[in-house]
């Protein structure tokens, strides 16, 4: 598609197939498009990921991050005594001075008292209010006043813009949008158990950073991650090393709009022949200079009562949250983190992972944890394969134009929970989410 393809005011008319199983490419190249996607979701009625409260665990300490690709400052202002009990006092503000659209703020975390912009020295306080500004009653010459504002201006008319902010077990989100739905509402009753078993009375620690750069359209690393079918075909790690593999017991859940999902699998150790036989990642002579990498602890909180059969429970060993649009949240096996996805245009997105683990953690699991967070991030002996994977997927779509459409009929063409890995069933969910959220 290109910028002449006839469109509706709702998404192009080119998208002819029922159903969510056939998306077309240029659902992922054109221009036009992928603004109407960062109107409608970004900065439309959705919570989005901007970071963890332990970034910023001091008054005036703060983190830049981006909603979309507004940048904006997660920051942590001062709160009454008598509201400590119902506000968390994490603001977001777009890092954007309300005076000529600068942006004030450079570094990429710090600690403040307040913002000045470097330009005309405009003043906010941590929460978004202007503060002051120089010469706002003119300069005095003699018995007359030169310049300053007009009459009638205001400093509380002219702050940053404020984001709605809700934090979650320390996850921190944000929204432009007034009319988004409280964010426990937002992720549903089906998935939040499966963040509640994670974050649910921790406190985090926060143990690194990686981030990168993938040049493929956004969309394509939630895709990833919500497709059970290639881990153990692409990645040899996990199929060589039993860290996922199709045999093993495993579960697809997704919220009621089928945006947000859940796989949730248990590590084998071996799995059926049939499941590496002819699997060309599979390495069977594969071994390891150091086998601390696979030195995995069973923890308690992994085991949890099952939300879909009352008085039974599980003990996964992975499960990977995708909350649409911007974050994933990892568990594989003792390895933690979340993924922020930074759209930068229809055919790039930075890819931000945020490594943590808990503060009861002894010194022995933390060195585990972050052993494990090697087979993760831009290096890593997994990820590295989906930043490559993306790029090629992208650059095929580009190659075709307008016209062409990917197959995605895995477990048929459906949007139902499945119990198995044999599916695409989470893709086919989002996307028809996707059309609707861009038809409206």
């Amino acid at each position: 598609m290109n910028a002449s393809t006839p469109t509706t005011n709702a998404i192009p008319v080119r998208w002819l197939e029922p159903g969510s199983s056939r998306v077309p490419f240029w659902a992922y190249t054109d221009t036009a498009l992928y603004q109407r996607e960062l109107d409608r979701i970004f900065y439309g009625a959705h919570w989005c990921y901007v970071g963890l409260e332990v970034e910023i665990p001091q008054l005036g300490d703060f983190k830049l991050s981006h909603v979309g690709e507004r940048q904006v400052v997660m920051v942590r202002d001062r709160v009454a005594p008598k509201d400590r009990a119902t506000d968390h006092g994490i603001r977001v503000v777009e890092n954007r001075c309300a005076h000529r659209g600068v942006r004030f703020c450079q570094n990429p975390q710090g600690n403040a008292r307040s913002f000045v912009c470097p330009y005309h020295q405009w003043t906010y306080k941590l929460n978004g209010d202007l503060a002051g500004l120089p010469f706002k009653d003119g300069v005095k010459e003699g018995e007359c006043i030169n310049g300053g504002m007009p009459p009638g201006f205001d400093l509380k008319d002219h702050g940053l813009t404020k984001l709605r902010v809700a934090v979650l077990h320390g996850l921190v989100f944000a929204t432009f949008s007034d009319e988004t739905e409280a964010l426990q509402d937002y992720l549903g009753p089906a998935v939040m158990p499966w963040i509640d078993r994670i974050f649910k009375g921790r406190q985090l620690t926060l143990l690194g950073y990686n981030r990168q750069r993938i040049p493929g359209n956004w969309k394509l690393m939630m895709e990833n991650i919500k497709d059970p079918y290639h881990p153990g075909l692409l990645h040899t790690w996990f199929v060589t090393f039993g860290l996922w593999r199709a045999d093993q017991k495993s579960r697809m859940v997704m919220d009621a709009h089928g945006r947000h999902a859940v796989m949730i699998s248990r590590r084998n150790e071996g799995g059926q022949a049939a499941v590496t036989e002819g699997v060309t990642s599979f390495k069977a002579n594969m071994t390891l200079h150091d086998d601390r990498l696979l030195d995995v602890v069973p923890e308690a909180w992994w085991k949890v009562a099952d939300p879909s059969s009352p008085g039974s429970d599980i003990t996964p060993t992975v499960t990977m949250i995708t909350l649409f649009p911007s974050l994933i949240i990892q568990q594989q096996v003792n390895s933690l983190s979340t993924r922020h996805i930074v759209p930068r245009g229809q055919g790039e997105f930075d890819f931000v992972w945020t490594h943590f683990g808990f503060s009861d953690d002894t010194p022995e699991m933390t060195r585990r944890r972050l052993r494990q967070a090697n087979l993760f991030g831009p290096a890593g002996f997994v990820s590295a394969d989906d930043g490559e994977v993306i790029e090629f997927s992208q650059a095929g779509f580009q190659q075709w134009g307008g016209t062409g459409a990917t197959l995605c009929e895995l477990g048929g063409t459906g949007t139902e929970m499945t119990e198995h890995m044999v599916t695409e069933t989470l893709i086919r969910s989002m996307y028809a989410y996707w059309k609707k959220v861009m038809a409206s």
